[in-house]
C-alpha cells in the first residue's frame, strides 16, 4: 500500500513538470507565421550590412520573429508591435506587405535612404502610436490621407522629407487628426506656411526649423494650447516676434536664424519658458529688467548676433538661475555685468564683442561650474588673480583673447581643455606649467601677440593631447625643447617672431600629423631638415622664413604633395631650385582648398537645446609677405604659393613652374637665378603676384606673361632682360620702376623701342613688290564682283519665284517706310 502511494505521488509530481513542458513546446514559437512571411517580404527590397539584419530568416533556427534584431511582439498575443530600424540601413524600398503587421503601435524607418511609392497600407496599421519617415522622400507621395486615419497617433516625424512649399492638404490631415498627437517634426523641408488650430491643442512638440517659412500662424488667446516645445529657427520669418500669449505652456523656444526686427510683448508673458533662443536674427532694441522680470525658470537665453542693448541696473538681481547664457554681439558694456554674480549656476558664459571696457571683478573667478567661458574682443583690462580654493577645478575653455589683460598667466587657466590668450599684454614666464599638480590637458594652446619672455617650457613629454601651439609674436628665447615631438596628436605649431635659437630639433619628425608648420622670424640656424619631407608629409603651410638655414633645399621636400604655402624666404639658402616642384599637387590643381579650418569638439559642454557636442572652429592664420607687404593671412584655402626670395639660389627657373597652374604667387626675388624667363609662363592662370626682381635673368619678356589676366603686383626689375615689353593692358599698366634695372628693355610703360633702320633697296626687290601688289589688286576686284552679283542674284531670284516672300519683303520696307514718315512729321509737328 505504501508503495502504491509513493508511486501515485510520482506520476502527479511527473504530471505537474510535463504539463508545462508540454504547454511551452506548443507556444515554442510565438511569432504569427503571416507576419513572419510580411517581415521576409520587406527585407528582401533593403539594403543593408550584412550583420544588420542577421537573426532575420527562414531556417528552422530562425522562425521566432519575435527575437529578431529591431522587432518586439507582444507578450500575449505573439502580435509583432514594434518595428525600430532608426538609421541602421543603407537604402531600398518600403514594401506594403507592411499592411499584415496590423498590431503594429511603434515603426520608425527615419533616416535610412529608404524609398516608398505610396503609403496607403498605412491605413490598416489603425493602432500606430509612433511613425517616424524622416529622410523619406514623400514629395510624389499622397502621405496626408494614410496618415490622418491613424486615430491613435502621438508622435509623427517627417524631418526632411522634401515636402513641398506649400501644403495644400496638410490642413485636412491636421482637421481630422486625433486630439492625441502630441508630437510632430516637419523639420528641414520646404514648407513656406504653417497655422496653428484647434487640432493641435493637445499638440506638446512642434519641429518646423530648417524649412522656408515666410508665415507663421498661432493660435489666438481663445484656444489655449498645451504646447512645451516650439523650434521655427532656420526659416525666413521676419517683422515682429509672433504673439505666443496662447502658449502659456511653452517651455522651450527657439527662433534662431530667421529675420526678425522687433521685439513682442508676448514672448516676455510666458513664465514657464526655460530656453530661449533668438540668436541670429535683425532684432534691435534694448532689454530690460521689465523684458526678464516674469522669465523665473529661465536657464538658457541666446540672444548672439543681434544689435540688442542690455540696460540692467547694477543692483539687479534676476529671478532666474541662468545656465547657459550667449550675449555675443550684444552691447553689454562698458561696466562688466554684476547681476552675473547672482547667478551661482552658470555653465556656459559668451559675452564675446560685447563692449565691455571694465575689469573682471573678483568674484568672477569664483564660478566653478563654468563649463565653457568667452569673453573675448572686447576692451577688459587688468590682472587675473593667481591660485586660489575657488578655481581649483577650472577646467572650460577659456577664450579671452583680444583684450587689455596684462601680468602673468595664472596656472589655473593651464587646467583649461582650450586656452586662447591671444592678443592681450599678459608677461612673464610661462614655465609654471611645468610645476602644476594636475596633468596638462589643453588641446588648444594659443598665446600669441602678447609680452611673455623666457624659455619654452621643456616638460611636453608629460603630455600629448595638444592639437594647436601657438606662441608666436611674443619674445620667448632659447631652443625649441626636444619634449615638443612627444606631441603627436599635433596639427599646428606656430613659433613664429620670437628669439629662438639653435636648429629644429628631430623629435618633429614624430608630429606626423602636422598640417602647419611656422618658426619664421628667429634665429634657428642648421639645414633644412630632410625628415620634413619625410615625415610631416600632410604639410599644408611650412614657413621656414627670416632665420639663418643654410645649405641646399633637398629633393626631399617635394614629397609635400599637399602644400598650400612654401615659405623659405630670407634665409641663406644656396644650390638649385629642385626640378620636382611640380610634385606640389595642390599648386597643380586649380581651385580652393579648405584644409586650414580646423574643428575642435567638446564633449562635455552642450549647445542649443540639445545634449550634442559644443563644436568650435579655430581659424588659422600664417605670416606672408604677399603683395610687397607682410600680413596675417587667415583665408588659407585660397592662398597658394612659393617664397624663395632673399637666399643664395643659382641656376634657372625650372620649366615644371609652368605646370603649376593653382599657383597664386610666386616670390624668386633677391637670389642669383640666371637664364630665360620660362616662355609657358603663361599657364600660370591664376597667378596675381609674380617677383623675379634682383637676379640675372636675361632674354626677352616671354609673349604669354600678358595672358595672366589676374596678375596685380608684377616686379621684373634689376635684371638683364632685353627687347621689347609684351603688348597686352596688363603689363603696360605697371608702374615703370618694376622693369627699371633692365638697360635694353624698351616699350610701353618705359620708353618707346627705336625703329629698326630700312632695308636698303637693290631695285630687283622693288619691281617684284610692284608685281605682287598689282596681282593682289587684280584679285581682290575679281573676286569683289563676282561676291556682289553672287548676293544680289541670290536675294531677287527667290523673290521672283516665291509670291509670298515677294509679298512678305515689300510689306516689310513699306512698314519701314511708314514709320519713317510718321516719326518724322510728330517730330517737325
Amino acid at each position: 500500500m505504501t508503495e502504491l502511494k509513493i508511486l501515485i505521488l510520482l506520476v502527479f509530481v511527473l504530471s505537474l513538470f510535463m504539463k508545462p513542458t508540454s504547454v511551452l513546446s506548443a507556444y515554442e514559437v510565438r511569432c504569427i507565421e503571416r507576419e513572419r512571411q510580411a517581415l521576409l517580404k520587406f527585407k528582401q527590397g533593403l539594403i543593408y550590412d550584412s550583420d544588420i539584419l542577421s537573426s532575420w530568416g527562414s531556417g528552422e533556427d530562425k522562425k521566432e520573429c519575435c527575437k529578431w534584431e529591431h522587432v518586439e511582439c507582444s507578450n500575449k498575443t505573439g502580435h509583432v508591435i514594434r518595428l525600430d530600424m532608426f538609421s541602421i540601413l543603407r537604402g531600398g524600398k518600403i514594401s506594403p506587405v507592411l499592411a499584415e503587421l496590423r498590431h503594429l503601435n511603434y515603426l520608425d524607418f527615419s533616416y535610412n535612404h529608404l524609398r516608398v511609392d505610396n503609403l496607403e497600407w498605412l491605413s490598416h496599421l489603425s493602432l500606430l502610436k509612433h511613425l517616424g519617415l524622416s529622410g523619406v522622400n514623400l514629395n510624389q507621395t499622397n502621405w496626408v490621407q494614410p496618415i490622418s486615419k491613424l486615430s491613435f497617433l502621438e508622435e509623427l516625424y517627417l524631418s526632411g522629407c522634401q515636402l513641398g512649399n506649400t501644403l495644400p492638404a496638410f490642413d485636412i490631415f491636421a482637421n481630422s487628426s486625433p486630439s492625441s498627437l502630441s508630437v510632430l517634426d516637419l523639420s528641414k523641408n520646404d514648407l513656406a506656411s504653417f497655422s496653428m488650430n484647434h487640432s493641435f491643442l493637445n499638440l506638446k512638440e512642434l519641429r518646423l526649423n530648417d524649412n522656408q517659412l515666410n508665415e507663421f500662424h498661432p493660435q489666438s488667446l481663445e484656444q489655449p494650447s498645451s504646447l512645451e516645445y516650439l523650434d521655427l529657427s532656420n526659416n525666413k520669418l521676419g517683422g515682429s516676434l509672433p504673439d505666443l500669449r496662447a502658449y502659456s505652456s511653452l517651455q522651450q523656444l527657439a527662433l534662431s536664424n530667421n529675420q526678425f526686427k522687433r521685439l513682442a510683448e508676448g514672448i516676455w508673458q510666458l513664465s514657464k519658458l526655460k530656453k530661449l533662443d533668438l540668436s541670429s536674427n535683425s532684432l534691435e532694441g534694448t532689454i530690460t529688467e521689465e523684458h526678464l522680470s516674469s522669465l523665473a525658470n529661465l536657464d538658457y537665453l541666446d540672444l548672439s548676433y543681434n544689435s540688442l542693448a542690455l540696460k540692467l541696473s547694477s543692483d539687479w538681481i534676476p529671478p532666474f538661475q541662468m545656465r547657459t547664457l550667449y550675449l555675443r554681439f550684444c552691447k553689454v558694456g562698458p561696466d562688466f555685468p554684476k547681476w552675473l554674480q547672482t547667478q551661482e549656476s552658470l555653465s556656459v558664459l559668451d559675452m564675446s564683442f560685447a563692449s565691455i571696457s571694465d575689469t573682471l571683478p573678483t568674484w568672477f573667478w569664483n564660478f566653478t561650474s563654468l563649463s565653457s567661458l568667452n569673453l573675448s574682443y572686447n576692451h577688459i583690462s587688468g590682472e587675473i588673480p593667481g591660485q586660489s580654493s575657488s578655481n581649483v577645478g577650472f577646467s572650460s575653455p577659456v577664450d579671452l583673447s583680444s583684450n587689455n589683460f596684462s601680468g602673468p598667466i595664472p596656472i589655473f587657466l593651464f587646467r583649461s581643455i582650450d586656452i586662447r590668450l591671444s592678443r592681450n599684454m599678459f608677461s612673464g614666464s610661462i614655465s609654471h606649467l611645468c610645476t602644476m599638480s594636475t596633468p596638462f590637458t589643453a588641446e588648444v594652446l594659443d598665446l600669441s601677440d602678447n609680452q611673455l619672455t623666457g624659455g619654452l617650457p621643456g616638460c611636453w613629454i608629460l603630455t600629448g593631447f595638444l592639437e594647436l601651439l601657438n606662441l608666436a609674436n611674443n619674445k620667448f628665447s632659447g631652443e625649441i625643447p626636444p619634449s615638443l615631438g612627444s606631441q603627436i596628436r599635433l596639427k599646428m605649431l606656430h613659433l613664429r617672431n620670437n628669439n629662438l635659437i639653435g636648429e629644429l630639433p628631430s623629435s618633429l619628425k614624430n608630429c606626423s600629423d602636422l598640417r602647419m608648420l611656422d618658426v619664421g622670424g628667429n634665429k634657428l640656424t642648421g639645414t633644412i631638415p630632410q625628415w620634413i619631407g619625410t615625415h610631416l608629409t600632410s604639410l599644408t603651410v611650412l614657413s621656414l622664413r627670416f632665420n639663418k638655414f643654410h645649405g641646399n633645399i633637398h629633393p626631399t621636400i617635394c614629397h609635400l604633395t599637399d602644400i598650400q604655402i612654401l615659405d623659405l624666404s630670407r634665409n641663406n639658402i644656396s644650390g638649385k631650385i629642385p626640378e620636382c616642384f611640380n610634385n606640389f599637387t595642390s599648386f597643380v590643381q586649380e581651385g580652393n582648398s579648405t584644409e586650414s579650418t580646423r574643428f575642435y569638439v567638446y564633449p562635455n559642454v552642450q549647445n542649443h537645446f540639445e545634449s550634442v557636442p559644443y563644436v568650435d572652429t579655430y581659424a588659422d592664420n600664417v605670416l606672408v609677405h604677399w603683395k610687397g607687404r607682410e600680413s596675417e593671412y587667415r583665408k588659407l584655402g585660397i592662398l597658394k604659393g612659393i617664397d624663395l626670395s632673399s637666399n643664395k639660389l643659382v641656376g634657372t627657373i625650372p620649366h615644371h613652374f609652368a605646370y603649376m597652374r593653382g599657383l597664386v604667387f610666386l616670390n624668386l626675388s633677391r637670389n642669383h637665378l640666371t637664364g630665360n624667363i620660362i616662355s609657358s609662363i603663361g599657364q600660370m592662370e591664376r597667378l596675381e603676384w609674380l617677383d623675379l626682381s634682383r637676379n640675372k635673368l636675361s632674354g626677352k619678356i616671354p609673349n604669354s606673361l600678358a595672358k595672366l589676366h589676374f596678375l596685380s603686383v608684377l616686379d621684373l626689375s634689376n635684371n638683364n632682360l632685353t627687347g621689347m615689353i609684351p603688348l597686352g593692358t596688363q603689363l603696360q599698366s605697371f608702374d615703370p620702376s618694376m622693369y627699371a634695372g633692365n638697360s635694353q628693355l624698351c616699350g610701353l610703360p618705359l620708353a618707346e623701342c627705336p625703329r629698326e633702320s630700312p632695308k636698303p633697296d637693290h631695285g630687283h626687290g622693288s619691281k617684284i613688290e610692284e608685281d605682287d601688289d598689282e596681282f593682289i589688286s587684280r584679285e581682290f576686284y575679281i573676286c569683289m564682283a563676282f561676291g556682289f552679283i553672287t548676293g544680289f542674284w541670290s536675294i531677287l531670284v527667290p523673290l521672283f519665284l516665291k509670291h509670298s516672300w515677294r509679298h512678305s519683303f515689300f510689306n516689310f520696307w513699306s512698314n519701314i517706310g511708314d514709320w519713317i514718315y510718321v516719326t518724322t512729321m510728330v517730330h517737325t509737328a
